[in-house]
């Protein structure tokens, strides 16, 4: 019989059932604990209940809560019922929470006693099922076995919405097909089968999400906090002897930063840690060793509509140099748009792509006509064939006639010893158009001052580059994604300016 093609079959199977596959640590400390058998039994039991209620094949279901192992279950066995999940992130602000329960239509929404407490009004209206209450643990014990669907080679997954920072945030429509690639990839190049994994970045972003996937595919066990607080995480490292973690660069410096954490902690279970969604930078990998001895650093590149395998490995051995995200992955085509050699937009094709957007028609396509998604992300590549990430194209600015990508201006600003974390954003000028500044966190112990950051910047950039301000701070803002909020930020900025003494 062939192996079923539906994403929420991914489960590996052949192997110790009664072994643990996620297991939950609450901000109690309270665990919970799935095997293999018992995540497949309740996907089954929720796929039952979906098709009870007389939700259609195609319709789509809400998910608003905080990381759980039920979490996945709702996953699965909606995709084995051919339903399509919509994780929603739950930081975003009410107004937007209801355009996304309206623009996806949802017939049904999960979720925990926390998010319901918060809900807009326009909720009122779609059937709740929520983890807290009794009637879930009824609907996840029923437990008959489920004939998943077999799922056309277009046929929608799930649908992930984009983070809306340059406007309402768009659905994603991801195929079975594309995430069985992308999980399968990765079983064969990652071998996570006896690996102890850490995640607490959100479920409802492609890093967390795609990387259950694979835990689930590689038969590993993953141990999931409801979202990342650096002193938990730390925690869980060592309580669990993790051994492979993921997360965004800011998660990793918000952990740096807990020296009185570290100094007692032991984490030298871990053998590799992956980074994404933002630039690595050399300054950081040099503080994660110091703190992770025994890990090897993967720079990571992904999005949610082209997935996130793109790049790996050189066919060659050659070790990717500092800053690199890597050689192109031998199952992924792309190319570089733009005038200059070596220099340009990315482009790629590859079978994780998304499908589309949700109701979006009047959005123009993102794909080219020759079938390549255009990222928006410029990139650019040297001799030997490696790939470095050098900014979005909507955020770079041009300030007196020069372009200025931010994440080139981060590096410099980050190789300083004193410096943990940065980020540069533009503001308004009147003889340049828009000129850089910077917020800063200091390495704990540091007091280096604006004017010594910035004879540190000028001795290694060009001047048009360097922050005309730079102000210190405790801790970045963050996005819902736990990445920089880069909009948050800019605002902050031009009223700081704006408040300041002519």
């Amino acid at each position: 019989m062939t192996a079923s093609r539906n994403l929420g079959k991914i489960i590996v199977t052949g192997r110790d059932a009664r072994k643990p596959i996620f297991i939950g640590l609450d901000f109690d400390r309270v665990e919970t604990v799935l095997t293999r058998q018992d995540l497949d039994e309740a996907a089954d039991a929720f796929a039952h209940e979906l098709v009870g209620r007389g939700i259609p094949r195609g319709a789509r279901i809400g998910v608003l809560a905080a990381n759980r192992p039920d979490y996945i279950v709702v996953l699965l066995g909606a995709m084995r019922a051919g339903i399509i999940p919509v994780p929603i992130n739950y930081r975003f602000p009410p107004g937007t929470i209801a355009h996304i329960l309206a623009d996806s239509d949802v017939k049904l929404l999960i979720c925990d006693s926390e998010r319901r407490a918060a809900l807009p009004p326009e909720a009122a209206d779609i059937p709740l099922l929520c983890f807290e209450d009794e009637n879930w643990d009824l609907v996840r014990g029923r437990f008959q076995p489920f004939d998943a669907i077999e799922p056309r080679p277009d046929e929608a997954a799930l649908i992930l919405y984009t983070s809306g920072s340059t406007g309402r945030p768009k659905g994603v429509r991801l195929s079975h097909a594309s995430h069985r690639w992308v999980a399968e990839v990765r079983v064969g190049e990652y071998h996570l089968e006896e690996e102890r994994v850490l995640i607490a970045a959100p479920l409802y972003h492609m890093n967390a999400l795609a990387l259950s996937l694979l835990v689930c595919a590689s038969g590993s066990t993953a141990v999931l906090l409801p979202q990342f607080k650096s002193q938990l995480y730390i925690e869980a490292i060592e309580r669990y002897g993790c051994t492979w973690l993921t997360a965004v660069p800011p998660m990793i410096a918000m952990m740096l930063s807990e020296k009185e954490a570290l100094s007692t902690a032991d984490l030298t279970s871990v053998r590799t840690i992956r980074m994404g969604s933002a630039p690595v930078t050399g300054q950081l990998i040099d503080q994660v060793q110091h703190v992770l001895p025994n890990a090897r650093i993967i720079n990571a590149y992904g999005t949610t509509e082209g997935g996130p395998v793109v790049f790996g490995a050189h066919p060659d051995g050659q070790p990717a140099p500092e800053g690199s995200v890597g050689y192109p992955h031998p199952e992924v085509t792309v190319r570089l748009a733009g005038p200059e050699r070596g220099f340009g937009t990315l482009q790629m094709r590859s079978p994780g792509m998304m499908l589309g957007y949700h109701n979006r028609p009047a959005t123009p396509s993102p794909f080219t006509e020759d079938g390549y998604y255009d990222t928006g992300d410029v990139f650019r590549a040297d001799a030997q064939g490696f790939y470095y990430f050098v900014g979005r194209s909507d955020d770079m600015f041009v300030s007196g006639g020069e372009n200025i990508f931010p994440a080139e201006v981060e590096a410099v600003l980050d190789s300083s010893p004193d410096v943990l974390q940065s980020c540069v954003v533009p503001v308004e000028d009147a003889i340049k158009g828009t000129k850089p500044v910077a917020f800063v966190v200091r390495k704990p112990g540091s007091a280096i001052s604006e004017a010594a950051l910035k004879a540190h910047f000028l001795e290694r950039a060009p001047a048009f580059q360097h922050p005309r301000r730079i102000w210190f701070e405790e801790k970045l803002l963050l996005a819902p994604t736990n990445k920089i909020d880069r909009n948050a930020l800019r605002q902050l900025a031009e009223s700081r300016i704006a408040e300041t003494p002519s």
